[in-house]
């Protein structure tokens, strides 16, 4: 039976209410939900079903389960004030959120190595003089002055002079306070802006991106008469991070902090009955500025009278006009780089009047979004997507009535430094040059129309398309990053031969490049297929469907949010592509959250948890690439901040292979980031027995980390056994001595580096070290509650829910503690998680769902992962962990490695692997009664399918790499199979082998 699959797999879900394009032939990919559609896609469904059942195998049981649709869809555009509303797209080069509006429809871009900063050295020379008397303090039990010693000779070196900065600082802030003719109550300020407050990640996301510097903000409010001639209160939340506040002219006080609740005293002689004007001078040195609110119910723009409380006050309003008074404040010193948004393309529809039957979609099995409308009778209709063949990123519009596309597209940009040129007939370019930084950035926009009619005009901002039957849009990007080391290239050259490669491609046309975008994205993300239960509302739109979620009605959506976990992994760091960051290769903020890096002690290894086991080890090649760098540029650090052969990486990196500590001793000094990372390459090893990669590449970056921590390691004075120390618990408790998850981290890597130099038969000596080092460092200790001690010292508080599970790290995803090695340890790893409750950050909730399934209770698993797919808009509009309307993750702010962390999660039910056996359903939740998985891994080379039903096993297949033994646990059952390389084989829930291939 042969089925237009690509035309199968696109389009909206039932009811959408689309009709397919019938007059275009050049388009691959159908938008619609009409008649064919539909008997396409349930051709589609029961094709899967019938594969995934097995070729002959029994049915019945999995005829009633969710029928298969990896579509996000939505029955309204994204609206610009909310980002995490559209839809994204990406082949690791480009990345690019998709709005979708009818009017004006906003396509919001980044390219992967646009950042600011340069190359540089971060590590702080000659700082390991001061380590003994930073141990000894800690030792001596003087945490602070250690920290204070650290914060003062151990940090990393910042971008710009700490000291020169606070004279020009303080020079700067003398010129800008010499101005407050703001605060005069008669001023005109009807000229004056408005910003409705407060913002919760500052003015930025109010229209002020890449502002820094002192603004004004003034409002006028009325004091009723029966509090005239008291003194009053004003309550305004915080605000970053300095500001001077005046009411009617008269300085009031000012405060600073970014976490300090502002509070001001308004005295009774400054007042008077009725209007009266409040002025407020806000300095932004760098970083997210202005009025950011508070995190709890606490009222703030409340003006209330001493001795009263802010629920019995007046409101103030909440629109206050503002003025940028002086935006080039001097540059802020900067420990590391942030990732950067290139630009934004919008695309103006001509042709006016209402619209209507809006439907916008994301299929992630074809990595095509879409919009479909109808506007004066003309069904119009957009594709876009980011070649996964290709450094292009694709948009075509189409309407089912001839000469009916007109539209005119332009570039925009946040960067100040920019510049719109014509570059031909076709195509218009951009330029944009980061602040504070070496990268500059060139894209380019062409468009090619179909249609004898069809009319372009060309300008240096812009291309207007006239009386066309389609047009597609062709954006590429490329910045003059080479290396962390070489900021030498020519992106203008990269881009014009972009375009020359895709010319060459059927000369440019739609359908050849689909084709290959297909061919490519199919090749990762149809390895691997799941089907989770018999309930699935795909018939809501998204939005919605995230509301109204709950296991018992759709467990089709964590099937979309564990596919769609994949589809972001493909889309964010492809095999050539750059490691994800804490956004992917998403950012629309020239300020971004953390500035949009890679955190190392957790969040990075996160975005990886899932590559091997769901079936998208190629994507693990961008991380080694950055860990390639991170082990050069961390040699640096180790020798000039610890006097240490080997690498080293503290919790914080960036573009340019940042590895010395950062931001603050307390969590800044921590010594675990080569060692996690070394835990991601031997588990690629294990995954695919890749022995060429474990010489060439893998066992060098681990021998190197291990070197570093064999020298790093010293005897603790009170137990005598080999500690890390100075380090910290990731950002908790502050600077200490042998915090357990170091140890779990260094125990892990030298074991791996001893089996991995015994594969090759290399390095006796290093083994035997090694070997003996590993005994005597720190063991994982019970305490006194029961749990397992986070530190040396029994101190855990039984009511901290701090969001950090760091010292669980060796039940996941380490495996240093397990129900096979010590039982008694397992309990007291989970008796720590139960005090660390279920709460949490989105990330945090996604390692607490793997922890769980570790601990083999999968129901517990299953409800935080019920939690991670919550909305994360929550009481009062304040955001929480959970899941944005495009299904992002929030931390929030948006951050991707919950995604990744979430979808590991769910593989963690289905299989584990980590213990020398195959253990299958080892977390089974009661909700999963039945279900299928095709193309899921685990270690030693192994690919399973596994079918289940009534929540009992009822087949599974398996093949192998390489031949060789393969264990199989089920429950209490055990199989011993010897497997031919590339064989087939197939056993029933009771592990018996089933005759023949099914």
């Amino acid at each position: 039976m042969k089925t237009n699959l690509n035309h199968a797999r696109s389009g909206f879900p039932e009811k959408a209410g689309l009709k397919m394009n019938s007059r275009s032939k050049t388009s691959p990919n159908c938008m619609g939900i009409c008649k064919q559609c539909l008997l396409f896609s349930a051709i589609w469904s029961v094709m899967l079903l019938w594969v995934s059942c097995g070729a002959g195998g029994p049915k019945e049981a999995y005829t009633q389960m969710a029928p298969d649709s990896l579509i996000l869809w939505y029955n309204q555009p994204a609206a610009d004030a909310h980002w995490t509303d559209a839809l994204p797209i990406g082949n690791g080069h480009i990345g690019a959120m998709i709005f979708a509006g009818v009017d004006t429809d906003h396509i919001q871009f980044n390219e992967s190595t646009l950042w600011n900063g340069r190359p540089r050295d971060y590590a702080h020379h000659g700082a390991c003089k001061y380590l003994p008397a930073i141990r000894s303090l800690i030792f001596a039990g003087r945490q602070k002055e250690a920290e204070a010693l650290g914060e003062a000779h151990f940090m990393g070196i910042n971008d710009h002079d700490p000291e020169k900065y606070q004279q020009l600082r303080k020079d700067w802030l003398q010129k800008v306070r010499k101005d407050t003719a703001a605060a005069a109550p008669g001023l005109d300020d009807s000229h004056w802006k408005t910003m409705h407050l407060p913002l919760i990640n500052g003015w930025e996301t109010g229209g002020l991106q890449g502002v820094d510097g002192a603004l004004w903000f003034r409002v006028d409010f009325e004091v009723p008469a029966d509090m005239a001639g008291q003194d009053l209160y004003v309550d305004l939340g915080r605000i970053r991070d300095q500001d001077y506040c005046y009411v009617n002219g008269h300085y009031v006080g000012r405060d600073e902090g970014i976490s300090t609740k502002r509070h001001y005293l308004l005295k009774k002689e400054w007042l008077h009955a009725g209007k009266n004007v409040l002025a407020i001078q806000v300095i932004n040195f760098f970083d997210k500025g202005g009025f950011t609110g508070v995190k709890n119910d606490r009222p703030i723009f409340v003006l209330y009278p001493a001795g009263k409380t802010p629920a019995s006050g007046i409101a103030i309003s909440r629109d206050w006009k503002y003025w940028i008074q002086d935006s080039r404040p001097p540059f802020f010193p900067q420990y590391e780089a942030r990732y950067q948004p290139f630009g934004d393309i919008y695309l103006q529809d001509l042709t006016g009047g209402g619209y209507s039957d809006y439907k916008r979609s994301l299929n992630i099995r074809t990595a095509t979004a879409a919009v479909s409308y109808k506007k004066n009778d003309i069904r119009f209709t957009r594709h876009y997507w980011a070649s996964a063949a290709d450094p292009v990123m694709v948009m075509r519009i189409e309407a089912d009535r001839h000469k009916a596309v007109h539209f005119k597209a332009r570039f925009s940009t946040l960067h100040g430094d920019h510049q719109l040129f014509k570059i031909d007939h076709e195509t218009i370019g951009l330029k944009v040059q980061v602040k504070d930084g070496v990268l500059h950035g060139y894209s380019a926009l062409r468009i090619k129309t179909e249609g004898a009619a069809a009319q372009l005009k060309v300008t240096d901002s812009t291309i207007e398309v006239i009386d066309a039957d389609a047009a597609t849009l062709y954006t590429v990007a490329a910045t003059n990053f080479v290396n962390y080391n070489d900021a030498s290239g020519h992106p203008d050259s990269l881009c014009l031969g972009y375009l020359r490669q895709i010319e060459a491609i059927g000369h440019g046309n739609y359908g050849a490049l689909y084709k290959r975008h297909e061919a490519a994205y199919h090749q990762l993300f149809d390895t691997f297929d799941l089907r989770l239960g018999t309930t699935s509302r795909r018939d809501l739109p998204t939005d919605e469907r995230i509301r109204q979620f709950t296991v018992s009605s759709d467990l089709g959506l964590i099937t979309l949010y564990t596919q769609y976990a994949r589809y972001l992994m493909i889309s964010a760091t492809p095999p050539g592509g750059r490691a994800a960051n804490l956004q992917g290769i998403w950012n629309n903020l020239l300020t971004p959250p953390w500035g949009s890096k890679y955190t190392t002690n957790i969040n990075l290894e996160m975005n990886y948890w899932p590559a091997e086991v769901l079936n998208l080890s190629s994507c693990t090649g961008p991380l080694f690439k950055l860990i390639q760098d991170l082990s050069e540029a961390g040699a640096v650090t180790a020798r000039e901040q610890y006097g240490a052969p080997g690498w080293v990486l503290h919790h914080n990196t960036d573009i340019w292979a940042a590895t010395a500590p950062i931001d603050a001793a307390k969590h800044g000094i921590w010594v675990g980031g080569s060692a996690w990372l070394s835990h991601h390459v031997w588990e690629h090893f294990l995954f695919t027995e890749d022995t060429a990669f474990l010489r060439d590449t893998g066992y060098k970056l681990m021998k190197k980390a291990a070197e570093f921590y064999q020298h790093f390691l010293i005897p603790d004075p009170k137990t005598g056994y080999l500690i890390s120390v100075p380090s910290n618990s990731p950002e908790h408790g502050g600077l200490v001595a042998g915090p357990a998850m170091d140890h779990q981290l260094i125990r892990d890597l030298f074991s791996n580096c001893i089996k991995a130099a015994e594969i090759l038969g290399v390095d006796t000596a290093f083994r035997k070290d090694l070997a003996d080092k590993y005994k005597q460092i720190a063991p994982n200790q019970k305490g006194k509650y029961g749990q397992l001690q986070e530190w040396m010292e029994d101190k855990d508080d039984t009511a901290d829910t701090h969001r950090h599970v760091s010292h669980l790290w060796g039940v996941y995803p380490g495996n240093d503690i397990s129900w096979d090695k010590d039982s008694a340890m397992m309990r007291a790893a989970r008796q720590s998680l139960i005090y660390r409750g279920d709460g949490g950050t989105g990330w945090s909730l996604a390692w607490k769902v793997n922890l769980w399934a570790r601990f083999k209770q999968g129901n517990h698993a299953l409800k935080l992962l019920e939690e991670l797919l919550r909305p994360a808009e929550g009481a009062a509009g304040r955001e929480r962990g959970g899941v944005y309307h495009n299904m992002m993750d929030a931390h929030p702010p948006f951050q991707i490695d919950g995604n990744f962390g979430g979808a590991a999660g769910v593989a963690e039910m289905l299989v584990q692997s980590q213990n020398g056996y195959i253990d299958l359903l080892p977390a089974l939740p009661d909700s999963l009664a039945v279900g299928w998985v095709r193309g899921i891994r685990a270690r030693g080379g192994f690919t399973l399918n596994i079918w289940w039903k009534d929540h009992r096993l009822d087949k599974v297949q398996i093949r192998g790499i390489k031949s060789g033994p393969c264990v199989l646990h089920y429950g209490k059952l055990a199989k011993k199979l010897h497997v031919a390389a590339g064989t087939l084989y197939t056993l029933n829930g009771d592990l018996e082998e089933m005759n023949g291939i099914q």
